[in-house]
């Protein structure tokens, strides 16, 4: 099993040399873009707000969702005039509008608004509205969804928090697979915590040369040998414990 450990750790420490690869291969991250539409904006009524969530697909939906849940008041714009008309049938205070217009996020209360959650899927829209948002509300937080490592970087350019939208969920099957495998639920929850620190600290990295594609691969591979000495070191202090 401690072999085992060894093994899916360093298999996941590949993934960003493995994205990095796919990316040139398709040239660019894959864009979605929403169906166009001719209905004008919503006209908003926002009561004082302290959140704005743009984008409300899979993602943004299950941010909604708890805030819901605790009360928190919060606006949320969407541009897929068919998902409004689908949530609104749930009780969603939703608005159709376009999050990199400055006028509809003036009309939300931004100027009030304390956390914006950057949740649309299009990563350059993404990218547009966190740049929209950081020039006109500076000292506000900015929360944004995040495609890939690369799009991570370009969002930390802009001083946004990153959240890579498959990382979480990842960590946690790699948990439950080790789980499946016989590893006690505590071990199995630190490796993935050292894990998750771990790549978090290479992608902050990474950060500060990702215009230098050799350094990108030499960090990752750097971070590679570093987390195989981790694992090891763990499964010494197991055998010898």
């Amino acid at each position: 099993h401690d072999r085992l450990v060894a093994v899916v750790g360093v298999s996941m420490a590949l993934t960003p040399l493995l994205l990095l690869g796919m990316q040139r291969i398709l040239n660019g991250p894959l864009r979605l873009h929403a169906p166009k539409s001719d209905r004008p904006f919503d006209t908003i009524d926002a009561q004082t707000p302290k959140v704005l969530v743009a984008g409300m697909g899979r993602f943004g939906q299950v941010v909604a969702r708890l805030l819901t849940a605790r009360h928190v008041p919060f606006v949320a714009l969407e541009h897929n005039p068919d998902t409004v008309e689908d949530l609104r049938r749930f009780g969603s205070q939703l608005y159709y509008g376009d999050p990199t217009r400055p006028e509809l996020l003036r009309a939300a209360g931004a100027d009030r608004i304390k956390v914006f959650v950057i949740a649309v899927d299009d990563p350059d829209t993404n990218i547009k509205t966190v740049r929209l948002i950081r020039r006109l509300y500076p000292q506000a937080t900015v929360l944004a969804r995040a495609r890939n490592r690369q799009h991570a970087w370009k969002l930390m350019d802009l001083g946004a928090e990153p959240f890579r939208e498959v990382f979480a969920s990842s960590l946690e099957l790699s948990e439950r697979v080790l789980t499946s495998l016989g590893l006690g639920e505590a071990v199995a929850k630190d490796h993935v915590k050292r894990f998750r620190q771990h790549d978090e600290e290479l992608l902050h990295r990474q950060h500060l040369v990702y215009d230098d594609e050799a350094k990108v691969i030499q960090t990752s591979r750097d971070a590679r040998a570093d987390l195989m000495n981790l694992f090891e070191a763990d499964i010494k202090a197991d055998v010898d414990g």
